[in-house]
């Protein structure tokens, strides 16, 4: 197959695949309210698991994972995308997670998404930093969107020092553009030290 052809739809999949807006659909299709009317209204996970309990937020989790992990396995291992071609197409389940068109180019977070695409790329090499850090950086830092910061700086040094060649590089970059912009409101807040709740009596 010629590759700019290979790249054009691995692109598309990409794009609409993790555009697909799973957890409005679980939660419509379990018969519970609209998912974008709880918490931060934002159409991901936890607000799935806020709404319809927790088999129904792993589930969401799982779906947005996987729209991230199989359209790296379709370019690269099927099409043979690789370099620049699997980097653009790696930050693609992202801007489709995004900005979804299915949901007039508005969308979630795309953590799920983004931490899907780096299972493809490297199993669990760069998604451990992800996790680990993440989870470390929400229980100290607030608001969230920090948090989110600090785990996408330190997702780029694993990907320097574990992760060879120049795109991975360019594709973190594409996506951390995108999910930074869908935190934009926290970011533009001073981060500061989370404080626990009091325990009540």
């Amino acid at each position: 197959m010629d590759p700019l052809l290979a790249v054009a739809i691995a692109a598309l999949v990409a794009f609409f695949g993790g555009s697909l807006p799973f957890a409005l659909w679980t939660l419509r299709l379990v018969g519970t309210r609209d998912v974008r009317t709880v918490g931060d209204g934002n159409p991901g996970a936890m607000n799935a698991l806020r709404t319809g309990g927790v088999g129904v937020g792993v589930a969401v989790l799982l779906l947005d994972v996987t729209k991230g992990v199989l359209p790296i396995v379709l370019a690269r291992d099927v099409l043979g995308v690789e370099g620049a071609g699997l980097a653009l197409v790696a930050a693609l389940p992202v801007a489709g997670a995004a900005f979804s068109p299915f949901l007039g180019f508005k969308g979630g977070k795309a953590l799920a998404s983004l931490l899907g695409t780096w299972i493809g790329l490297t199993l669990w090499t760069i998604p451990l930093v992800a996790l680990t850090t993440i989870v470390v950086a929400t229980l100290l830092i607030e608001p969230d969107g920090w948090a989110v910061a600090v785990a996408l700086a330190a997702m780029l040094v694993g990907v320097l020092l574990w992760v060879p060649g120049g795109w991975p590089v360019l594709t973190l970059l594409l996506q951390a553009a995108v999910v930074l912009w869908k935190h934009r409101a926290q970011l533009a807040e001073t981060p500061r030290r989370r404080r626990r709740k009091p325990q009540a009596a």
